[in-house]
């Protein structure tokens, strides 16, 4: 097992710096608007799963939301000039798409097992447009084990084109709407049956998404009958 998940004093110091810069610049350059705060729990690990269009939504939830977050992203960004820098003084944890990472899951376990909020994208990526994709079971997987709460958030207006709107002076509306906890239920059996479950469960986690965003950006959510998918 993982020991336990720590962060940094220079990590600290640079989090309490970061996050009020940021939430002022995106007051400068936006309308923002935040809706559920009192859904977030007090204390004790829990994991926020998100809808994903653009690069904009993790740093909006990382300024915003009541306290710092440690925030899994895919480990492109740790190669973009700008962004790199930025996660790295964050502090996030990179993610490599579409491989089977232990040393992964085990770190995302240390930090819920460290009582610590983790933030997350299940769509496993950015999708360029408003629907949401169908999510990948890796989420289930890392729940399941932690056996913590999910915190579902909608975010709305973090589009492609937010940044050009913003800086020809449209101030485009941005929103978080943050839903209330949920518990997955336990998942048992073997193999395929097992991934089904999991399956089960992240779309769960999606459609308490999907029920918090204006139809547009629902995707293949936008039934939310459990059997519609």
């Amino acid at each position: 097992m993982k020991e336990a998940y720590a962060v940094p004093l220079h990590t600290h110091i640079l989090r309490v710096i970061m996050r009020p810069i940021f939430r002022i610049l995106f007051h400068i350059l936006s309308q923002v608007r935040i809706i559920g705060l009192e859904n977030v729990p007090d204390n004790g690990p829990y994991l926020i799963a998100i809808n994903h269009v653009s690069l904009y939504e993790p740093p909006f939830i990382l300024a915003f939301w009541p306290t710092p977050l440690e925030a899994a992203g895919a480990v492109e960004i740790w190669e973009r000039p700008g962004q790199n820098i930025l996660i790295r003084l964050y502090g996030g944890i990179p993610v490599h798409r579409g491989n089977y990472d232990r040393s992964l899951i085990e770190t995302m376990l240390s930090v819920l097992r460290s009582g610590r909020p983790l933030l997350i994208a299940p769509e496993g990526g950015r999708s360029h447009h408003l629907g949401m994709r169908r999510a990948l079971p890796g989420a289930a997987y890392v729940i399941d084990q932690a056996n913590v709460p999910v915190v579902p958030v909608g975010i709305v207006g973090a589009t492609d084109d937010f940044m050009d709107k913003a800086l020809h002076g449209k101030r485009p509306l941005i929103e978080m709407h943050i839903g209330q906890p949920v518990n997955l239920p336990a998942i048992s059996g073997k193999g395929e049956q097992r991934r089904l479950a999991r399956q089960r469960n992240v779309d769960l986690i999606m459609r308490s998404i999907a029920v918090l965003l204006p139809p547009e950006y629902r995707g293949v959510y936008a039934k939310l009958e459990p059997g519609d998918l």
